[in-house]
């Protein structure tokens, strides 16, 4: 027979016992049913099997479980085939299992003495289970199963064979596949992550974590913490239990919630917090050293980093300008404020900002010259004021690069554009969803903007109570947690060139969003009493204009409800 009539007979064959192995999957093992199988995990090389010679070895990686599996490499004659008699008892059923991986693998068992059975899958780039099933025949003692790649493919990997059925005399091996993990619990639930705990297994090495059915952890102990979760959002675990005998069947699962705060971030951020910019630099507002920002600004934005000639990487340069002795003396002052309460945080942009985030590379070199400034200084975080565009998807993977970094504490901010937050489609816009989980506040500029579309389709102009709540309103429908949202308006009539609103029409503004009073001909539907507060550009300005923004809104802020 030549070798394409051979494929298509042996395809339609193994397609059917496929079909009869899913039916069979549902079959539960009796308590004395065993893994008659031995060395099923290659743990001791190729022991007990038989295999083509020269197409198949034992090796470390890629494993399902234990520290080997098998490795078969067909060539244009051979299909790498191992395969190794077991010991069966006559008149009884078998399940025949194997964790698979690469192009084209078989499962089957010959000499069954009833109706030899096999099972393929045409390939995958992770490890996926085949099963089947046998029933040995009146007289039938021994069975040999097999698995095996396809002619001139690709290498494939197997690991954790089993044969589970009664014990045919010869015994099974000395490690057994542990049992299913009881217990499974979760415990403490962030908007990012939940704590998971379960029972120990006897004679387990480990365990796997499952999230929605899909394998996202592997652990050594009976307990784990998966991450990168979405806030307010519900998800199903499972573990199953793992050793060189093979994996066991997953755990009964366990339903958890994630918090409903969307910010993962926010180090000690208060519920109801004041953002100020401070200038490092020098442009006819008062010049102040950081321990002259007054008390009201919980979180201080230290403006600005700078853009080196490597894509994505920042950096940082004191101003001679501002009056420091030396750095030391910055990185004290940062550390006094911290030890008030307050967060600094490296503000990256401004109008003149030129970082691009728009590559792997690039993410990489962000974030990991942003952490590095922040053990260098000691900034709590990073303020994203991108004023010449973003790139939603490698801006997005380089903030959670720095938060794996940093680690929960992370301040994240955010400052873009009235024109940025207009719609959810927008790049900004979606770079703050995109980061829900780690994101502090998005202060948006509420200055030298023009007329803007409020979340009821109306167009509003700049320097009004509506205009603030209006445009909130989108940001606070469409998809942000109150908690990420304030209000961002200039200290003074020359901290902008358009778009200064008096301290009490921003004190209206947020009565109106969180109180529902003080509106103006925008009311919203609802309230928002979680509102994260406000922003002023700058601390520089305030103080020009003697401090009477921060005198004015921190105390509306830091009394809302």
């Amino acid at each position: 027979m030549d070798r394409a009539r051979r494929w298509i007979k042996g395809a339609l064959a193994v397609t059917a016992a496929a079909a009869l192995g899913v039916t069979a999957l549902a079959t539960t093992a009796q308590a004395a049913d065993i893994n008659v199988a031995k060395n099923a995990g290659f743990e001791s090389d190729l022991s007990n099997w038989t295999c083509s010679a020269g197409t198949s070895s034992v090796v470390g990686s890629p494993v399902h479980g234990g520290a080997k599996a098998l490795k078969g490499t067909p060539t244009a004659q051979d299909t790498a085939q191992c395969s190794q008699a077991v010991a069966v008892k006559p008149n009884s059923t078998y399940t025949l299992s194997s964790w698979v991986q690469g192009s084209y693998v078989y499962l089957g068992a010959s000499g069954t003495g009833t109706t030899d059975v096999s099972t393929w899958t045409p390939g995958s780039s992770g490890w996926q289970q085949l099963s089947t099933t046998f029933t040995t025949g009146a007289n039938t003692t021994s069975v040999t199963v097999y698995t095996h790649g396809w002619y001139g493919q690709s290498a494939y990997y197997a690991d954790d064979v089993s044969v589970l059925g009664p014990d045919g005399g010869g015994g099974g091996d000395p490690v057994v596949i542990p049992a299913v993990p009881a217990g499974l619990a979760a415990g403490t639930a962030t908007s990012s992550s939940v704590d998971l705990s379960w029972n120990p297994v006897s004679g387990a090495t480990g365990y796997n974590v499952y999230r929605d059915g899909s394998k996202v952890a592997s652990v050594s102990g009976a307990s784990a913490t998966v991450t990168g979760l979405a806030a307010a959002t519900s998800y199903s675990f499972q573990v199953s239990a793992t050793n060189s005998a093979g994996e066991s069947a997953k755990s009964a699962a366990v339903t958890a919630r994630t918090a409903t705060s969307g910010g993962g971030g926010g180090g000690t951020v208060p519920k109801h917090a004041v953002t100020g910019y401070w200038q490092n630099f020098n442009n006819g507002a008062t010049v102040q050293k950081l321990r002259d920002v007054p008390s009201q600004y919980d979180i201080i934005a230290v403006s600005f980093a700078d853009a080196t000639s490597t894509p994505g990487q920042i950096s940082f340069t004191l101003d001679p300008a501002v009056g420091y002795a030396s750095a030391a003396d910055f990185k004290a002052d940062i550390a006094a404020k911290q030890a008030a309460g307050k967060s600094v945080i490296l503000s990256v942009g401004g109008e003149k900002g030129s970082v691009s985030v728009n590559s792997d590379a690039s993410a990489t070199a962000f974030a990991d010259s942003a952490y590095s400034l922040m053990q260098q200084y000691g900034f709590d975080g990073i303020d994203i004021d991108l004023e010449n565009g973003l790139n939603s998807t490698y801006m997005s993977k380089a903030l959670h690069q720095l938060s794996a970094k940093a680690g929960a504490k992370l301040v994240l901010t955010m400052a873009p554009q009235t024109i940025d937050m207009q719609s959810t489609s927008g790049e900004y816009f979606k770079t703050a969803l995109n980061v829900k989980d780690i994101l502090t506040v998005v202060n948006m500029q509420y200055y030298n903007s023009g007329s803007m579309l409020g979340c009821d389709g109306k167009v509003y102009s700049q320097g009004s109570v509506d205009f603030l709540t209006a445009l909130a309103c989108i940001q606070l429908e469409g998809g942000l947690d109150p908690s990420q949202v304030g209000l961002g308006v200039p200290a003074s009539t020359r901290g902008a060139g358009s778009g200064y609103v008096d301290p009490s029409v921003v004190n209206n503004a947020l009565d109106c969003l969180t109180r529902g009073t003080g509106c103006g001909s925008f009311k919203p539907a609802r309230t928002y009493p979680g509102l994260r507060g406000a922003m002023t550009w700058s601390t520089n300005w305030d103080a020009t204009a003697g401090n009477a923004w921060s005198n004015s809104v921190g105390p509306k802020v830091h009394s809302l409800p």
